[in-house]
């Protein structure tokens, strides 16, 4: 079966009609059709900061949706772990040649461990570490 990444923008965008991605996150996901689902703690706590300025309907939706991701069966939620974490800084603190996040180093990491190629983004930097970004026009 497929496996996709899917990084905070894109949930960003799934779950706030006003974002600008919204409906090529909504196309895009219809189109993918059946697939395994990979992402991690530290996006979906980049998604529940980003959501807790909001209100507390978008603060319910993003809880909710984590509540979700964690039992769905075709969804791996991969947990931040101290080697996670240590291995993510490591990749930091080599590339000082990038604007790559911490969350973007393990969301790397963690594609790679997996064999995954594609992720359900927007971002730029997903590209640069040689994964496809599924939310960008194709250049």
């Amino acid at each position: 079966m497929r496996k996709i990444f899917a990084d905070t923008n894109y949930w960003i965008a799934l779950l706030n009609p006003k974002d600008e991605l919204h409906h090529k996150a909504k196309y895009i996901s219809a189109e993918l059709g059946s697939h395994f689902t990979v992402t991690s703690e530290m996006v979906l706590t980049e998604l529940l900061n980003d959501f807790a300025k909001r209100g507390e309907y978008f603060r319910n939706i993003a809880a909710s949706l984590t509540h979700q991701l964690q039992s769905a069966p075709n969804c791996e939620v991969v947990p931040q772990t101290s080697i996670l974490f240590r291995d993510a800084v490591g990749l930091y603190a080599n590339r000082i040649d990038k604007t790559w996040s911490l969350t973007d180093c393990a969301s790397f990491i963690i594609m790679k461990e997996r064999q995954v190629t594609e992720a359900l983004t927007h971002d730029v930097h997903f590209v640069q570490a040689s994964f496809r970004a599924l939310l960008r026009n194709e250049d």
